[in-house]
């Protein structure tokens, strides 16, 4: 058995980290060889809630777990971390205006990333899973200069996972069968689910989504559409928000960035734009495709973009410089 690493939640007392925890701990996202100890951190008036989540896992009696610590202080949760996963976020309430979102949230994530910078490990990976995940991401990664900016992500493997079972549903296929669809962009409404790359498997034999589906307007319009805006459709449906499906989103993520991409295969996570070949301004935190070797994420290049999907790029980015713009003038306010 290696050495156990040290794993963070944050929200850890939240819904999302309810679905999440037992399936790291058991070895699902870093295999079953490899020890760990999970910490989790909430806010202070979640402690009681946390201790029974602490309980609950205890009482799991899983073979790679060494040890649970929850707690409220930062330079606990933060302490010589290999992986932190930041979900907890200030959500957003009824009347709030995105703006205020943004501004309790930079707060979080600016104390967060500075908490990172002085006691995580240098190789630390960060998730950041908390809406508005890119913006967030951005600013942690802004508030923690000794940690590679490579280093942070934000997660937009739910919209890609939404994609591709939209494209399995309507082919009656399994999931499995469809792969490299994208996600552009911000993890918004204005994302752009992109499948003009997109392999299926039907009956055997590997094809283009756009000849297996047959239908351009639907491609462009409705499943575009129904991507977008599923988060919204699962809370009016359960009046609460994603939580199973975000769970097993966040573990795909931190899996492939632990053991890699499948071969041939790319994915979609929000990083650093610095350097594409995709025109996206620089020191942007956005969704690419990205494939993953050695723990390193590189961006698949050369995919050609035709004029539909470069005008939903653009809007993307847009949308992206402004909550950044909004962001850093917050950051840089004490």
């Amino acid at each position: 058995m290696s050495e156990p690493i040290r794993v963070l939640v944050t929200g850890a007392a939240g819904q999302i980290a309810y679905s999440l925890l037992y399936s790291i701990a058991k070895g699902d996202v870093f295999g079953k060889e490899q020890p760990l100890v999970l910490i989790l951190l909430d806010i202070t008036p979640m402690m009681t809630v946390l201790d029974g989540v602490m309980m609950e896992l205890q009482d799991c009696a899983l073979p790679l777990l060494r040890e649970v610590i929850a707690t409220d202080k930062e330079e606990v949760a933060f302490k010589d971390l290999d992986i932190a996963v930041l979900v907890g976020a200030m959500p957003r309430r009824e009347g709030m205006e995105r703006k205020d979102l943004l501004k309790a949230n930079v707060k979080i994530f600016k104390s967060q990333g500075a908490a990172l910078d002085k006691y995580a490990k240098k190789t630390v990976k960060v998730v950041v899973v908390g809406n508005p995940a890119n913006t967030n991401c951005l600013t942690a990664s802004k508030s923690a200069p000794s940690i590679p900016k490579e280093n942070f992500s934000c997660l937009t493997r739910l919209d890609h996972n939404r994609a591709k079972a939209q494209i399995a549903l309507r082919l009656g296929v399994t999931a499995s069968d469809v792969k490299n669809v994208i996600i552009w962009g911000n993890h918004s409404s204005t994302q752009y689910p992109d499948v003009n790359h997109a392999k299926v498997k039907v009956q055997g034999k590997e094809v283009g989504v756009y000849e297996a589906v047959k239908d351009d307007s639907w491609l462009k319009g409705d499943f575009i559409v129904t991507v977008q805006q599923r988060g919204a459709a699962v809370i009016k449906a359960r009046k609460l928000s994603s939580a199973m499906s975000a769970a097993k989103a966040i573990c795909d993520h931190v899996r492939d960035i632990w053991f890699g991409t499948p071969e041939g295969e790319f994915v979609s996570m929000g990083v650093i734009s610095d350097g594409n070949s995709y025109g996206i301004p620089e020191d942007l935190l956005y969704s690419f495709p990205v494939v993953i070797k050695d723990k390193t994420w590189k961006f698949v290049e050369g995919l050609p973009i035709n004029d539909f999907s470069r005008e939903k790029m653009d809007l993307t980015t847009k949308e992206l410089m402004e909550e950044k713009e909004t962001a850093v003038a917050f950051i840089s306010s004490p």
